[in-house]
């Protein structure tokens, strides 16, 4: 089957095909990712040849002043400073491809330099703000404001995600196969297509066992090992935007902010680990980060709220 990311416009070019066929077989690049590197190099095209342009492209005739005009074009253009470094990455790594058939070729953004980033500490809820969200879809459920699939169904999952810190991509993706209910665990696949173990807590174990019972009253076919645990109204596995979208239906009814998203409580997993004593490392291995400098970002989020509390309470703060 061809990736959908292949039929785009930008990809019908010879060498950003070949480019995108590394990403998916040698990187293992997932398509969300390759979609992205894709808009950048679309973006450089229309820079360097115009909007109306079509493929194929010469890329040889990009060089230095191209380049700057390209990043010079992205800053008029009001894109974030983050957003500038993350498009010359992208640019930046296509030449290098193009490099491996032509090693004479030479990569007009080399040098080139993005604008720095200040480092922005992630966004968490509190433990007493998380337990609130947790329990708001039972409390719908009670109230006969949900039905008791979709309440078992929400509350297993964002459980799950608070429990092990996943991605949302990894908690979706899961199968029942994937689930080892009798040893509290689960298999996820991250990112570049390895597998971790996580660890689940008590509340996500006894919240996942109620809903494969349940589905498994509904029907058998539910819970057999291949099927997603995850699934929608119309029994397909569940879409990362579906759960976006529940998840800010209960932040309002629980009266918490409305920018809150999945991956903010892999942020608040994460730094409620190490607010609690949690070792750097084990954080790191539980959140498949592959640098442990990734993970250092919440030991700064612990950091902040001693100092808070200290301006709070010290005598002489």
């Amino acid at each position: 089957m061809t990736p959908r990311v292949l039929e785009t416009p930008i990809a019908s070019d010879p060498s950003v095909r070949r480019f995108v066929e590394n990403l998916l077989a040698e990187r293992n690049a997932s398509e969300n990712t390759v979609s992205g590197y894709l808009r950048d190099i679309a973006q450089l095209s229309a820079s360097v040849w115009g909007e109306s342009a079509e493929p194929p492209f010469r890329w040889d005739e990009v060089g230095e002043s191209e380049a700057h005009a390209f990043l010079l074009n992205l800053a008029k253009s009001g894109a974030s400073p983050s957003s500038r470094r993350r498009k010359l990455a992208a640019v930046r790594s296509f030449y290098r491809f193009l490099q491996m058939d032509d090693e004479e070729r030479r990569n007009p953004f080399q040098s080139l330099r993005g604008p720095r980033v200040a480092a922005k500490l992630p966004r968490t809820l509190s433990p007493s703000d998380i337990a609130r969200f947790l329990e708001q879809p039972l409390a719908d459920m009670k109230d006969g404001l949900l039905k008791k699939e979709t309440a078992l169904r929400d509350h297993a999952l964002f459980e799950a995600l608070y429990s092990t810190g996943c991605r949302i991509s990894e908690m979706i993706g899961a199968d029942w196969s994937d689930a080892d209910l009798s040893r509290g665990a689960m298999i996820v696949t991250g990112k570049g297509s390895k597998d971790r173990l996580v660890i689940l807590g008590s509340r996500a174990l006894e919240a996942l066992k109620a809903l494969k019972e349940n589905m498994a009253s509904c029907s058998e076919s539910y819970v057999l090992p291949d099927k997603p645990i995850f699934i929608s109204a119309r029994g397909k596995r569940l879409s990362a935007r579906e759960v976006q979208r529940v998840m800010k239906k209960y932040l309002a009814e629980a009266s918490l902010p409305q920018d809150i998203t999945p991956h903010k409580l892999r942020h608040s997993f994460a730094t409620h680990l190490l607010d609690a004593g949690a070792d750097l490392r084990s954080v790191q291995e539980m959140l498949g980060h592959a640098s442990l400098s990734t993970t250092q970002i919440y030991t700064h989020v612990s950091v902040e709220r001693l100092k808070d509390a200290v301006a709070a309470a010290h005598p002489r703060s």
